[in-house]
């Protein structure tokens, strides 16, 4: 794990919450996007949590050199910001999941935890601006015909902004089972993240 956010209480607090909790260890933890780009390579982190609007360098721009340097890297914006270009933007420069900063602690470990699985996970406010960005348009019936009944309705819950965890509450079933149905899904739609599934879907 690495951090980059320049304001230092919170830098600290997210290092703290990392290296505290059992099976995580932040490598290093950075004020500016510069800084990160120069030691990250050699630190090679599985997973960075950044932050937008950074000092020089933003944030997305950061994400986007970094997946050039560490194709395998996987960026979990952390931000105040939820409007829809700042979203849109930080997905395409290749992060993996976006995350608001008062997500509680709990949450941001749960979704280092999906992100690391191959999951794109989002906070509910950030996954309903997604989807209403593609409301307009109605599911295709070639992305949802191979879908069984349980598919489609553990696709609709992602799409709310749920996680793993939450999808197997819900339906009670096992975290395993709803990982499962999760990895046919993807394959189904022929895509590789949550964001994917749901644009797909909804598209």
């Amino acid at each position: 794990m690495a951090i980059v956010e320049d304001h230092e209480d919170l830098r600290e607090s997210w290092a703290e919450l990392i290296n505290e909790s059992p099976g995580f260890r932040c490598v290093g933890a950075f004020a500016t996007g510069e800084e990160a780009l120069e030691a990250m390579p050699a630190l090679a982190p599985e997973v960075v949590l950044m932050d937008i609007n950074l000092p020089g360098m933003s944030g997305i721009e950061c994400a986007r050199r970094l997946k050039d340097l560490l194709p395998d890297v996987q960026v979990l914006i952390l931000t105040v910001y939820e409007d829809h270009e700042k979203i849109f933007s930080a997905l395409q420069a290749g992060a993996s999941g976006y995350l608001l900063k008062r997500t509680p602690p709990e949450k941001i470990l749960d979704a280092i935890r999906e992100v690391k699985l191959g999951g794109a996970p989002m906070t509910s406010e950030v996954a309903r601006k997604v989807v209403q960005s593609f409301r307009r348009a109605s599911p295709t019936a070639d992305a949802t015909a191979r879908l069984t009944p349980r598919e489609e309705e553990i696709l609709r819950l992602l799409a709310q902004g749920f996680v793993a965890k939450e999808i197997a509450s819900q339906l009670g079933i096992s975290y395993f089972t709803a990982q499962t149905h999760l990895k046919k899904i993807y394959e189904k739609l022929h895509v590789h993240s949550r964001t994917e599934a749901v644009i797909r879907y909804l598209r």
